[in-house]
């Protein structure tokens, strides 16, 4: 039962560091020492993100700052060097970066990065996924890393700039806190949108969209935005999920508080109905609140039976407020469900922000 545990704790360290690295996380949590001075878990953690063969890659100064940091405490680690050492692998890998010439941190920011999102509450093997190990034949006892892919965890990968609000100052090039946790919360209430046409509105990077489409089964998501150069970057999203040339999400440019019925055209999205209406982050800032709060009441008129679904950080209580107040003014009532932010150290993927509230708002008609 001990070596159980151990073990156990041993892949669940593993498994939370690299899902942390994929997500580009500032700090992440490195395994202890004991298991970092394993061979084994030396090679896992360099096949799962330093290998040269990887899809999608952390930026060159991202892995170099973390396995600069992994090879210290790995060297800390060990007591008895005739018994373990250092990967070849690592060590080269970390002379290869010391090598290049990275760019500044002021042009590293500006560059879009790969950021892969674990979906832990889909992974039946929660905390282990495709950082498991298997037996030794050769040594009983000793574990030697597996060679799964990490392709095998329910993910979604994103192109993102990370550090970057555009010209045109559009904050959609990024993934959001709230739009992590409105995923989580539709994974833990998946007939939302199971078998729904859903639209979402400040689609962003496509985060949402990319999971009501790809693991929660909509029908059909309409991904949506004001941006034009965030809509345009839409179908990369859906590339890098394998989405590409498929009729279950389509991108459109949306502009809150304009008719959704134009002149030239008498029913909205070819009269196709609309069952649920998804947003995250979207009232973080209080000029363009009347606006939002318009376009969900067309939408309600449209499709009287429609679900309102709005994660809501609370940056500021006087922005928040005010999306209660305008809500308020146009009929709608906000029925907040019970979902707090877990835990930072409870959280095993996707990883966001615990020290601001996110508030799950249901919307309907009074």
């Amino acid at each position: 039962m001990a070596r159980t545990t151990q073990i156990k704790r041993k892949h669940m360290q593993i498994a939370r560091f690299c899902r942390q690295y994929h997500q580009l996380e500032p700090v992440v949590d490195f395994p202890d020492g004991e298991y970092l001075c394993d061979a084994s878990v030396q090679e896992t953690l360099y096949e799962q993100l330093f290998s040269e063969d990887i899809k999608n890659p952390a930026p060159p100064r991202y892995q170099l700052r973390v396995l600069k940091e992994l090879v210290k405490r790995i060297e800390e680690s060990i007591e008895d060097w005739d018994q373990y050492g250092l990967s070849d692998n690592l060590y080269t890998r970390l002379s290869h970066l010391l090598s290049l010439r990275l760019p500044s941190e002021a042009d590293a920011a500006q560059q879009k990065c790969y950021v892969t999102y674990h979906l832990s509450l889909l992974d039946q093997n929660l905390g282990v996924g495709s950082y498991a190990y298997k037996q030794d034949p050769d040594q009983p006892g000793r574990e030697e890393a597996s060679s799964a892919s990490s392709d095998e965890e329910p993910h979604i990968t994103l192109l993102e700039s990370r550090n970057l609000i555009a010209a045109s100052g559009t904050t959609g090039l990024r993934t959001w806190e709230a739009s992590l946790h409105l995923g989580q919360y539709l994974l833990t209430h998946p007939s939302l949108v199971r078998g729904k046409r859903v639209l979402e509105l400040g689609a962003g990077t496509g985060y949402v969209s990319i999971l009501c489409a790809k693991y929660l089964g909509a029908k059909h998501v309409i991904a949506t935005d004001g941006s034009d150069e965030v809509v345009a970057n839409l179908p990369d999203s859906l590339f890098l999920n394998g989405l590409q040339g498929s009729d279950a999400v389509q991108p459109m440019e949306l502009w809150w508080g304009h008719a959704l019925v134009g002149t030239e055209e008498a029913q909205w999205n070819g009269g196709r109905e609309v069952d649920v209406v998804l947003g995250a982050d979207i009232t973080y800032d209080k000029s363009v609140i009347p606006a939002l709060v318009a376009t969900v009441e067309e939408v309600v008129e449209l499709f009287p039976k429609v679900e309102v679904v709005i994660a809501a950080t609370e940056r500021n209580r006087e922005t928040y407020e005010s999306f209660l107040s305008v809500c308020e003014g146009r009929g709608l009532e906000v029925v907040h469900a019970e979902f707090p932010v877990p835990p930072r150290s409870e959280q095993t993927g996707p990883f966001y922000n615990d020290l601001m509230p996110i508030h799950i708002c249901q919307l309907r008609r009074k």
